[in-house]
């Protein structure tokens, strides 16, 4: 490819790296081993990764994942910052980032902070950009507030154990209807991949294990102790139906909901 293509390869992918760039208006289509974010200070251009296409613009951004086959082009003037990285040499803290955030392509959206952060990374850039060590840290500003922005914050375990008292009683107070992990996960303040983690070591079971044992341990307490139809009590456990719920006494309590009813006369 020659040089006045001014295609969207590193000079030297060096861990990461950010640039300034202006495409031009013809297509181009490459791949590299490495990953890159591409902004749009202003202009626009348009991207497609493996089949994906869309469009670079200050309110949409492109993320490219390494060996990802894309083309591009520019939209007559354009400026844009280009973040270039090498999965294989970031920081020990980053590989779960570069995981998320480049696992497929992505044009995501950027709201007017992070444009704002992307106005001011770029003046610098002009400003200072032979300083690798800034165009290393705006790189990484900006990756860190892209990845927030899509998948949250950081959710920092607490330091003792769950909340359990807490969780059942949600739990026991909308028994009758679903309940997600991402609900009780937000009940203790979790994400729900943490709260997976942290209530099955806890616990014992899963959260959805858990669930199913409270509906059936409350199912056989009605069983017992009242004389409800058992349509009525698939429905305050919980079970789509009372075939539902005969089910998932037989195959987890070795009885039907009348065998169980019969058990404790």
């Amino acid at each position: 490819m020659p040089a006045s293509v001014q295609c969207l390869h590193a000079q030297v992918p060096i861990m990461l790296n950010a640039r300034l760039l202006r495409l031009d208006d013809q297509t181009h289509q490459h791949a590299h081993d490495y990953h890159q974010l591409v902004m749009s200070l202003s202009g626009r251009a348009e991207f497609e990764v493996n089949g994906s296409g869309g469009e670079v613009c200050r309110m949409r951004a492109c993320l490219v994942p390494g060996d990802a086959d894309h083309g591009f082009a520019g939209m007559g003037d354009n400026r844009m910052l280009i973040i270039d990285l090498d999965e294989q040499d970031v920081g020990t803290e980053d590989p779960e980032l570069l995981a998320r955030l480049f696992e497929a392509p992505r044009y995501p959206a950027l709201d007017a902070d992070f444009q704002n952060l992307l106005a001011y990374a770029g003046a610098e850039l002009a400003r200072y950009g032979s300083d690798p060590l800034l165009a290393r840290a705006l790189g990484g500003v900006l990756l860190r507030a892209l990845h927030l922005r899509l998948f949250g914050e950081s959710v920092q375990r607490p330091a003792g154990p769950l909340d359990l008292q807490r969780l059942d009683s949600h739990i026991q107070d909308n028994l009758a209807r679903r309940i997600t992990v991402a609900e009780l996960a937000q009940v203790v303040c979790l994400s729900p991949s943490h709260f997976h983690a942290q209530f099955k070591d806890c616990v014992g079971l899963t959260p959805h294990q858990y669930l199913l044992k409270t509906r059936l341990d409350r199912a056989a307490r009605l069983l017992r102790e009242t004389p409800l139809p058992l349509v009525r009590i698939a429905e305050e456990c919980g079970f789509s139906s009372q075939s539902a719920l005969t089910t998932a006494t037989r195959r987890y309590l070795g009885l039907t909901p009348r065998g169980l009813r019969k058990s404790d006369s």
